[in-house]
Formats: structure tokens, sequence, C-alpha cells
């Protein structure tokens, strides 16, 4: 399953597997949403899900929903 805590938890290649996919959806529903917004970079997840929630205005609760439901 794909949540927010799991891409904590995932490592660098199943992460990036998985991210490619689920950032076509995040594109889909934010259309602010560029490619470099979802960069993901090996240690910088956190950095990462911390720009996400700025560019949105999202919580970290509501990014956690957010992934959780895709």
């Amino acid at each position: 399953m794909f949540s927010y805590e799991n891409i904590k938890k995932m490592n660098t290649k199943e992460l990036k597997g998985n991210w490619n996919e689920q950032k076509g959806k995040l594109k889909q529903k934010f259309a602010t949403l560029t490619d470099d917004d979802l960069m993901f970079a090996e240690g910088k997840r956190e950095e990462m899900l911390g720009k996400l929630q700025i560019k949105l205005g999202k919580t970290e609760e509501e990014m956690k929903k957010i992934l959780d439901e895709l």
C-alpha cells in the first residue's frame, strides 16, 4: 500500500518505482504541481514532503490523507 508513512519506510528503489506511478496521480489532482516539486532525491524524503505541504498549503495530516487516498 502506498501511504505517507510507507514513503518514510521504503528503501530508495521501492520508493522511486512507486513514486513514479503516484506522482502522475498527484499532478492530475493538483495542477499546480510540477515535476520539480515531485522530484525524489535519495535522502530527501522529508524535505520533498515538506515542500509539497507548503506548495499545496496543506498540513502534515492533510498530506497524509491525500497520499493515503491515491
